[in-house]
């Protein structure tokens, strides 16, 4: 099977990946803070929370993380 990030130009990969693994910390902190709310906070609401209490950290251990 074809490998569809050969095209890519050189890190757009780890751009892409970095993308995912926010979009999943922001979906678990959407679901923890929900469950505290006892209802759905939605995605926005928990976007802003989660930067402004956890992404400068998060951002900083995720680079200083090595990759494969």
């Amino acid at each position: 099977m074809d490998d569809p990030t050969a095209d890519e130009p050189a890190g757009t990969l780890s751009l892409y990946q970095e993308f995912l693994a926010e979009r999943d910390e922001i979906l678990r902190h959407k679901w923890i803070q929900s469950e505290e709310a006892g209802r759905d906070i939605g995605f926005e609401t928990a976007l802003v929370d989660w930067c402004a209490k956890h992404r400068e950290k998060w951002k900083q251990d995720f680079q200083s993380t090595p990759r494969p």
